[in-house]
């Protein structure tokens, strides 16, 4: 779980976690293209640095279709860590 928080605590992945929220399954490009019209002036190659923390942490899903490569949101991390407290709530009030 330590490496969702990590993933989670720069405001560019976090961004890149909005627009794939938005809309799941954008190339490299496209997630660049919406990225620069909400003011982040990030390379590709360091998105693709971000995208590889997030990768590591679960949040995201990167699969390759010929030459191109989409990204995907995957929301289990965040489940697992609201599941943790929401029980541990949940016990504790019993």
């Amino acid at each position: 779980m330590g490496d969702v928080y990590k993933a989670l605590a720069d405001p560019t992945r976090r961004a890149i976690l909005d627009e794939l929220q938005d809309r799941s399954g954008q190339t490299l490009f496209e997630l660049r293209v919406r990225l620069t019209g909400k003011g982040f002036t990030s390379t590709r190659q360091a998105i693709s640095q971000h995208l590889a923390v997030l990768s590591e942490a679960g949040l995201v899903v990167v699969r390759r279709e010929g030459r191109y490569m989409f990204i995907d949101l995957d929301t289990s991390p965040l489940r697992q860590i609201y599941e943790r407290w929401r029980v541990g709530t949940c016990e504790s009030d019993t």
